[in-house]
């Protein structure tokens, strides 16, 4: 096994989920944002809740959200509080949801999303920003004793495990696509994300994308109804998800790629994914940056941008933002938060911080857009 949606109004894809994602986000943020705590683990400060807001003199940053970027972020930290002694970083694994939320009501200066802005939020916040940081992606996993190899899947095949009608792992659908390999009749086991995440929001996102029959766009969110399916778990951030995955029998599970070395270390199977031309791809370096070169050229000024299912490459990929409020409570604040940004797109962006998580670098194009948007913020 292997160690390792306002978009074009841009796009036709991207327009159709755009449209519930609106939907959904018209919802009170304080309504999808249900706080949790991720169970993984990192060597850099950090808190299971939401930390205060940054402070006075802007010598104190803070954050929360995204568990998918946790990892990431928790470097970034500690090499940046290492060569500026005089800032502060306080970061907390939240969940993308929690991550806007917190931004948006400024009880932090930054809010980390797998999830771009919907227009519902925007419209809610108008001073609020969602700046790409670098690319990830989301893998699925999965625990099937006996079986060996990256078993493959497609967006049709997920919605009907997840939507019920796909029930034991030796079920004909899945044996067509994985021919040759020996399936056992288990029972298969759905876990999903219990808080508001942009994980669930980029994995409903291609569902819906290959599936939208089965999977309707009004069920693609960082919150969405999951249906009622016997055995199905819901676990808290994504370190939650490869815990329970490691202790459950025939489960399926989607997790951010910065958890593979855990899923790899808890003896998971890691899944093939079908893209839109149908070729099965992994989440490697190569793959991932195939696919954003069908989309980087295309990312607005914005930033908003879904990169889901491309034609070429690794289909679950998306931007990891960074949501700040445009205007800051200081001018010493703002100008921490944007040396600090800045410093995420340009030395942050290196093979030494992205590599171990599986990230890729935003591309050149995107870096610039993302600098305009951070040099944006005042105070």
């Amino acid at each position: 096994m292997r160690k390792r949606a306002q978009v074009k109004e841009y796009s036709q894809v991207a327009k159709r989920i755009r449209l519930v994602y609106t939907a959904a986000a018209l919802v009170p943020l304080t309504v999808l944002a249900a706080a949790c705590s991720s169970s993984s683990s990192t060597s850099s400060p950090s808190t299971s809740s939401s930390p205060p807001a940054g402070s006075a003199g802007g010598k104190s940053i803070t954050e929360t959200g995204s568990t998918l970027l946790f990892p990431l972020f928790g470097t970034w930290q500690t090499a940046y509080s290492a060569a500026n002694k005089s800032v502060t970083i306080t970061s907390g694994a939240t969940g993308s949801g929690t991550g806007i939320t917190d931004a948006a009501e400024g009880l932090v200066n930054i809010g980390a999303s797998d999830a771009y802005l919907s227009p519902g939020q925007l419209s809610t916040y108008p001073g609020l920003l969602n700046i790409p940081l670098a690319v990830s992606g989301a893998m699925i996993t999965y625990n099937v004793p006996g079986v060996k190899g990256n078993l493959k899947f497609n967006g049709k095949v997920l919605s009907e495990i997840y939507g019920g009608k796909i029930t034991t792992w030796n079920d004909p659908a899945i044996k067509a696509l994985n021919p040759g390999v020996s399936l056992p009749s288990t029972k298969i086991v759905t876990l999903h994300r219990s808080d508001s995440s942009g994980t669930t929001f980029i994995f409903t996102s291609y569902l819906n994308d290959q599936d939208p029959a089965g999977w309707p766009i009004a069920n693609v969110g960082t919150t969405v109804t999951w249906p009622s399916v016997p055995g199905e778990l819901g676990e808290m951030g994504n370190g939650g998800m490869v815990a329970a995955c490691g202790t459950t029998k025939g489960c399926i599970a989607y997790v951010g790629i910065s958890y593979l070395a855990k899923v790899t270390a808890a003896g998971l199977g890691e899944g093939a994914l079908g893209n839109k031309a149908g070729k099965f791809e992994l989440p490697t370096a190569s793959s991932i940056s195939a696919a954003l070169a069908q989309f980087s050229g295309s990312t607005p000024a914005s930033g908003t941008q879904s990169l889901i299912d491309s034609s070429v490459g690794y289909p679950i990929i998306n931007y990891e933002y960074a949501i700040v409020k445009k205007s800051q409570p200081s001018a010493a604040e703002a100008a921490a938060v944007k040396a600090f940004l800045n410093w995420t797109v340009t030395t942050g962006n290196g093979a030494t911080f992205l590599t171990p998580v599986l990230f890729q670098p935003l591309p050149s194009r995107v870096l610039t857009i993302s600098q305009a948007l951070i040099n944006s913020i005042s105070g």
